[in-house]
């Protein structure tokens, strides 16, 4: 379960879209440089104002490309980092993985994945009803979050796009 980056994306400012870039770096245990999520504590402002104390788990954001095309053939008009991630995959189901999952791109950058995105109010802001695009149903009525996932780095590097992503799922503890 192979994929590729298709895009790099960042913004040293607390904006809800991210420009794309030729590169970003990647450091360990505090995510993009010259990003505005970069940092050991919690970033996100609704978070730092419950706890500024927490730990950042969500110091990379990534979405696959493939659901950008599903909100093209929707109608809306979105493209790599207009949603807020740092990094846009193809070939990955990403939704699918476990936390604890870890991702390795480029020579050295390992991500590991803490769990999926919630989607917010500001991506209504963005584009009318594109939170509720996001958000789906399973047959058995379960909330689906589409907007991607959330990870710490774990090992430092460059990350371009068109380098490799290798999934690494955690191990099975049997009890």
């Amino acid at each position: 379960m192979d994929g590729v980056v298709v895009a790099v994306s960042r913004s040293e400012a607390h904006t809800f879209a991210k420009l794309n870039q030729d590169s970003i770096q990647l450091l360990t245990g505090l995510g993009v440089e010259g990003d505005s999520h970069l940092g050991k504590t919690v970033q996100h402002r609704s978070r730092v104002a419950v706890d500024p104390t927490q730990p950042n788990l969500r110091q990379v954001h990534l979405i696959h490309s493939e659901l950008h095309e599903e909100l093209q053939a929707a109608g809306f008009v979105v493209s790599a980092g207009q949603m807020g991630e740092n990094i846009t995959t193809r070939g990955i189901d990403l939704l699918s993985l476990p936390t604890n999952t870890k991702l390795y791109m480029g020579n050295t950058a390992v991500i590991e994945l803490t769990g999926l995105r919630n989607p917010c109010a500001q991506l209504d802001r963005f584009q009318s009803g594109l939170m509720a695009a996001v958000l789906g149903r399973d047959d058995q009525g379960k909330l689906i979050r589409k907007a991607g996932v959330m990870g710490i780095v774990i090992v430092s590097g460059k990350v371009n796009p068109s380098d490799s992503i290798c999934v690494e799922l955690p191990p099975i503890l049997f009890g």
